[in-house]
Order: C-alpha cells, then sequence, then structure tokens
C-alpha cells in the first residue's frame, strides 16, 4: 500500500474521504469518542480490510456509524426503546445493539455471525460530514493495532497503522475520549459496555435500571478481556510508583502524568488514552495508575483500565 494520506478538515478533504470509502478502501476519521477505522460496512472486502489492518479477531463484532437515527431502521427491528435512547443521546456517545432486519444489506463481517447489528449516530462535525457525502453506512472499530491504546489524534493513528491504511482525515482531538456506551436491546436491556453516557443516565429515560451484562460470549465490540493495552505492563489502584514505573494521577497528588488534577471524571475520560499514549514509552517497565472513583464515567474508566491490566496472550 502507498503512503497512508493525511487529508485536512476541509470540503476537498471531506469528498475525498467520502471518495476513498465508495472505493472499498479505508480511512480514519473523528469521531467525539476516538478516531474509527472506517470502511463501507456493505462491502466484504472493505470490512476483511479492516480486521486485517487492525490485526483484529474476527469473532469481535464492529460498529456501524450512521448520520441519523432515521437511517437506523434501514438495517435493525426498531423499538420504543430504541426510540427513546436516540432521541434523548444520537448524536453522541451511544451505540444500540438491535435484532437485524431482513434485506439489511450489510457484510456479515460486521455483525461476526450474530443476528444483531451495533449501531451509533456520531456527533462529531467531521465525522457527519463524511458520513453525509458518503450515504452509506460505516463500520468503524478505534483506529489502532487490536488490543492496543485507542487513538485520540490523528498522530496516534499514524503511529499505530502508518501504511495500513489509505488516509486519516485530521478533526483534531476527541473531546470524549472514551468510547461510547453499548446497550443491547434485542431483549431487557443491558449494559453491554460502559463508555461515554453515564449508565444512570440511561436507565433515568428508560424508566428502569439496565441490566448487567454477565459475561460468556461476546455479543458487542469492546469486551475481549485484554483490550487498550499499552505495550508497558498497567498496574491499577497505586499510590506510588515502583521503580521502573511511571505514575499516571487523579486528583491532587504528585504523579508522572494527571488525568484530572480536580478530581473531574469527564477531563479524565478525555485524558484517559492520550495520557496512556504519552507515558507508554522506551524504557518504562510499567504504568501505574492512581485510584479512579467506581462512578459515573469512572465505571468506563476502570473499566478500560482493568482490560488494559489484564494479562495477554
Amino acid at each position: 500500500m502507498a503512503e497512508t494520506e493525511l487529508l485536512n478538515w476541509d470540503q476537498a478533504g471531506i469528498v475525498r474521504a467520502a471518495e476513498l470509502l465508495s472505493e472499498g478502501r479505508l480511512i480514519a476519521l473523528p469521531t467525539e469518542t476516538v478516531y474509527g477505522l472506517a470502511g463501507d460496512a456493505r462491502n466484504d472486502r472493505a470490512v476483511a480490510r479492516i480486521y486485517e489492518a487492525k490485526g483484529r479477531p474476527s469473532f469481535n463484532p464492529l460498529i456501524v456509524h450512521l448520520p441519523d437515527a432515521a437511517r437506523a431502521r434501514d438495517y435493525v427491528e426498531w423499538t420504543d426503546a430504541a426510540q427513546k435512547l436516540a432521541d434523548a443521546f444520537w448524536p453522541g456517545p451511544l451505540t444500540l445493539v438491535l435484532p437485524l432486519r431482513d434485506g439489511h444489506g450489510l457484510s456479515p463481517l460486521v455483525t461476526a455471525g450474530l443476528d444483531t447489528v451495533a449501531l451509533r449516530v456520531p456527533a462529531h462535525p467531521l465525522a457527519q460530514a463524511v458520513l453525509r457525502v458518503f450515504g452509506g453506512p460505516v463500520a468503524a472499530p478505534s483506529a489502532n493495532p487490536s488490543g492496543r491504546i485507542s487513538p485520540t489524534s490523528a498522530a496516534h493513528v499514524l503511529a499505530g497503522l502508518r501504511g495500513r491504511i489509505d488516509a486519516v482525515i485530521d478533526g483534531g482531538d476527541c473531546a470524549v475520549g472514551l468510547e461510547s456506551t453499548i446497550v443491547g436491546l434485542a431483549g431487557t436491556p443491558t449494559l453491554l459496555r460502559p463508555g461515554g453516557i453515564p449508565a444512570e443516565a440511561i436507565g433515568a429515560v428508560l424508566g428502569a435500571a439496565l441490566a448487567t451484562h454477565t459475561g460468556g460470549e461476546i455479543t458487542a465490540p469492546g469486551q475481549l478481556g485484554s483490550h487498550y493495552a499499552p505495550g508497558a505492563r498497567v498496574r491499577l489502584n497505586a499510590e506510588r510508583a515502583e521503580p521502573g514505573e511511571v505514575l499516571l494521577g487523579f486528583g491532587a497528588m504528585e504523579c508522572d502524568l494527571n488525568l484530572s488534577e480536580t478530581g473531574d471524571l469527564v477531563e479524565a475520560a478525555a485524558n484517559l488514552f492520550r495520557h496512556l499514549h504519552t507515558l507508554d514509552r522506551p524504557g518504562i517497565a510499567g504504568i501505574a495508575v492512581a485510584p479512579i472513583p467506581d462512578r459515573g464515567l469512572g465505571v468506563a474508566i476502570n473499566d478500560r483500565l482493568r482490560r488494559a491490566a489484564a494479562p495477554r496472550d
């Protein structure tokens, strides 16, 4: 493959990005959560190239991105609960998993053989612009080698995937910095992955708390045990760094880099992957991470950190 193109956030860049998608090629584009590695969700070869570029297991399904909720009805059996959540949180960092409808036209590789599909409407204006010019569904997992730290800037994408994808369109740093919350709606509304919207807020809209996914088979993206991992080992709930480690702090404390000196979980979520990228450098044996409160967005932050610290194959 030729050198990965770096596209600007302008009309020419948007048109070029949409043109590449139409040709079955891969681009990385920003969303409000992280950068996604995008390909035409209807094109088997394009979707297969996503798995190839990331080194992603083929049993791990992908999220399909759409410009608005109305398009979702083309692919899934829509429900009242889906409409309530779409009205409240789309566009935004929420993914809904719903049963596929007959004649949906998506590549079976997108769903990894499941009879459901994960859908999201991103809020980033650049992602919206590319989706609207392209005019079709886009499969877009995070634009990084599988299992590694998710990218929140174009530079992060190029560091991991340069030469393996066709282009990156630079939309600056991602505002949320943490992947979307995933809710399963094929039965009882269930939290499949914590993310950028707290489960409590989703439950409030539905009028009942979400059920909890109990593990076992993979039913949605982001459920692998070891995921989001830097090259250095990660040690959690650390009060101080051990020899050879750097300390990722939270709140008022001495550390090498702080997720939020004021203890703001929104700021911490936005900084998480960016700071892990910064600390994951040659000569560092490990990254010690200070305790993070397990409430609100802290639930999603701790989920990512536990997966980053999990034993690796």
